[in-house]
């Protein structure tokens, strides 16, 4: 049984399916996940996209979504006795969830665990009680476990395989009508569709800024598959400028870009993958953002600078990401060639700390050794 609530977690869940039916022939896969984990052969018991917000008010406006759909999966888990439930990232849903699966004797794997170094850390010994088996994509993390006494091993971050662009840059590049050889600026507002409502529009009206002090610069929004093309028009606000948008190829997005302005999350490893110098993005609700910066424990909000242990690249959060702040960052990157240059140095490193080609094989062997070890005691 598989519980994954957003984009990145189907993305990865996956991949992880694929692996397991490869090292153990007729596994079957159910659980909450989208079209990526559908795509490898799970079955879709629910589906995440309507839980899948960030903030602590907006997660209030999908709590009867989400009781149902607890009910469902823990309905699921008690008739079908899964050898071991699979929870991806997405704490607050599979917090409460891997609880209810505990009380019927079935083991927990987490995979892609929660950010408990970042935030809320007391969540640490909620993991502890529940969980049987942690399995952390960063390296830092596992002394963090294992210094609670929990069962923890690093397998990698799945990304590090599944970057890979469909074709040659200029083929993309004259697909869309734009010319290879003129600035490219990737636009990445989110996967969610609160993420766009607070961030497109921001970085829609820095578009025109930018191109005024980049002359011929391009623009290309990587909208989420996830996604109808109707919500992303906040896109209107860069006129006169227009623009591409090009839904679910991201790193398509990312491979032709020679900057990249990124909500904060999965997006920001995915661009260090590919090398990208980034503009770190993100905005919440205010009262979202007074009730949980108190909870924060760490300097930095982007995903690149904590593995880095330094800030790398920009981040401009709530108030301080504005249209103005955007467009400077970026023209920075643009016309600055050393500390473009720079950042793509660090960014190497940034990739180095990901670990090799393999993290889904490891991550599956790992479940299927913990579901064996169910199977027999």
């Amino acid at each position: 049984m598989i519980s994954c609530g957003e984009p990145s977690g189907d993305l990865y869940a996956g991949a992880l399916v694929r692996e397991l039916r490869q090292q153990a022939p007729g596994t079957r896969v159910f659980g909450l996940g989208g079209a990526r984990l559908r795509e490898a052969g799970g079955e879709l018991v629910g589906d995440f996209r309507p839980l899948s917000v960030t903030g602590l008010t907006e997660a209030l406006k999908v709590l009867p979504h989400s009781y149902a759909m607890y009910r469902r999966l823990v309905t699921a888990a008690r008739e079908r006795r899964p050898d071991v439930l699979v929870a991806i990232d997405f704490p607050d849903f599979n917090f409460r969830l891997a609880a209810a699966v505990r009380r019927l004797g079935i083991p927990i794997v987490y995979y892609i665990s929660p950010q408990l170094w970042a935030w809320r850390s007391g969540r640490m010994k909620t993991m502890k009680r529940l969980v049987d088996r942690v399995l952390v994509i960063f390296p830092f993390e596992e002394e963090l476990y294992r210094r609670e006494g929990m069962d923890v091993q690093f397998v990698g971050h799945p990304l590090v395989e599944l970057v890979v662009p469909t074709g040659p840059r200029d083929v993309f590049l004259r697909g869309l009508g734009l010319d290879p050889s003129a600035p490219i600026v990737a636009l990445l507002p989110g996967s969610r569709a609160n993420e766009l409502h607070r961030i497109l529009p921001t970085l829609a009206q820095a578009v025109p800024l930018i191109a005024a002090r980049v002359p011929g610069a391009q623009f290309v929004v990587a909208g989420a598959p996830n996604l109808a093309p109707r919500q992303y028009s906040a896109l209107a606000l860069a006129a006169p400028i227009a623009p591409v948008l090009v839904h679910a190829r991201t790193d398509d997005v990312l491979d032709a870009a020679d900057v990249v302005v990124t909500a904060s999350g999965t997006a920001t490893v995915q661009a260090a993958l590919h090398g990208k110098p980034m503009v770190i993005v993100y905005r919440v609700s205010p009262l979202s953002y007074r009730l949980g910066k108190p909870f924060v424990r760490v300097s930095t909000y982007g995903m690149v600078n904590l593995i880095a242990g330094r800030r790398i690249v920009p981040e401009l959060i709530q108030d301080d990401f504005t249209p103005t702040s955007v467009a400077q960052e970026a023209v920075r990157l643009l016309t600055d060639r050393r500390l473009a240059e720079e950042t793509r140095v660090a960014l190497v490193e940034v990739k180095s700390r990901l670990g090799g080609p393999g993290a889904s094989a490891r991550a599956a062997a790992a479940i299927l050794d913990v579901a064996g070890r169910a199977q027999v005691t």
